[in-house]
């Protein structure tokens, strides 16, 4: 099983905020640090931003932060709610299955039970479990001062959210 490149970046860019706790990070020096270009992290920050996993703040002293705590977000949430599909085999697709051995097949049970599997282990990890050596990450990650601004430099308007 592999993870498309929207996972992967979105798990290395929770990464590099959870290792910038106090500060906003701009998805530029996210982008730099992992030599991704900057348009497609650009829409994978707007949809972490959109799931509560990041917290993003506009304008020209804006950028992002995590939206709750290392400790409460989950690597297997984050994988599922940014995977498009884990049908891994083509009889995993009930609607469209053309395969003519599933009826006596057992591979779908058995891809479903190593499925599970591999959810149960991210299941048990959270973003803090990643980042529990900041400082040999932002080391590694080319930490520099001008590429994050410190949250208490920002004023935030915080709009009301109907729920």
């Amino acid at each position: 099983m592999r993870l498309t490149d929207h996972t992967d970046y979105s798990l290395r860019t929770l990464i590099y905020v959870a290792v910038h706790p106090d500060e906003l990070v701009h998805v530029q020096s996210v982008a730099d640090a992992f030599d991704i270009p900057k348009n497609h992290l650009v829409k994978i920050v707007q949809k972490l931003g959109q799931l509560g996993f990041l917290h993003t703040v506009r304008g020209r002293s804006g950028g992002i932060r995590l939206g709750r705590a290392p400790e409460r977000i989950g690597l297997g949430e984050v994988v599922r709610a940014m995977e498009p599909d884990f049908a891994l085999v083509e009889c995993f697709h009930q609607g469209d299955n053309a395969c003519v051995i599933t009826s006596a097949c057992h591979l779908r049970g058995v891809l479903g039970e190593a499925l599970r599997s591999y959810f149960a282990v991210l299941d048990r990890y959270t973003l803090a479990d990643l980042v529990d050596q900041p400082n040999v990450l932002r080391r590694l990650l080319g930490d520099t001062a001008a590429a994050v601004v410190p949250v208490s430099d920002i004023k935030v308007r915080r709009r009301a959210t109907s729920v």
